[in-house]
């Protein structure tokens, strides 16, 4: 409801998901993949997989948070491991999506801004960003901002919806970054 007499817009709400936020994060997700180029996945995945990846992500204690603007989830965005084998495990991925239509209000921001404080509490040292599609630029953009420098491109890596797509690495330091020697406290 807009105009004289409504609710003022109190603004996004940034806050760990939930299960019952999976519905949302699955259509968000789904839209970007049969849409967009963010995402190299062809077909969306179902909501089971979507779930199974919530729940590997917060099994870990890493961020899956959601952005809620006006009671309905807008936008998502996680910290994963980067890769799998143990020299990577200071070092994390992230994902960030904001539902079409809601693009240019300061969501992304807050979805990335987070992760990152808390990847750096949480004793990490790397975040790295890889990006669907060289021409992305609100993407690339807004990891700028907060911090990421360009750490190569990879063209022509993808195909979809008929042409070659490139893939764009940022990464930035947390925390102390590399400065330091992990301790024995730190992420696992």
């Amino acid at each position: 409801m807009t105009g004289p007499g409504a609710p003022p817009d109190e603004g996004p709400l940034l806050r760990d998901a939930t299960p019952d936020d999976l519905g949302a994060v699955h259509a968000i997700y789904a839209e970007h993949v049969r849409h967009g180029l963010a995402s190299f996945e062809i077909e969306p995945p179902d909501l089971e997989t979507m779930t199974a990846r919530y729940e590997e992500v917060t099994a870990r204690g890493l961020p899956y948070l959601v952005a809620d603007l006006d009671g309905e989830v807008r936008g998502f965005a996680q910290a994963a491991p980067y890769r799998p084998r143990p020299a990577y495990r200071f070092t994390l991925e992230d994902t960030v999506y904001v539902a079409p239509g809601f693009e240019r209000r300061g969501l992304g921001r807050l979805l990335l801004g987070a992760p990152i404080e808390r990847c750096a509490t949480l004793g990490y040292r790397r975040m790295v960003a890889v990006i669907g599609d060289s021409t992305n630029r609100s993407s690339i953009r807004l990891h700028e901002e907060l911090g990421f420098v360009r750490a190569g491109l990879i063209p022509s890596v993808g195909f979809k919806f008929g042409r070659w797509v490139d893939s764009v690495l940022l990464q930035r330091a947390l925390g102390e970054g590399d400065a330091t020697l992990p301790g024995p406290d730190s992420a696992s």
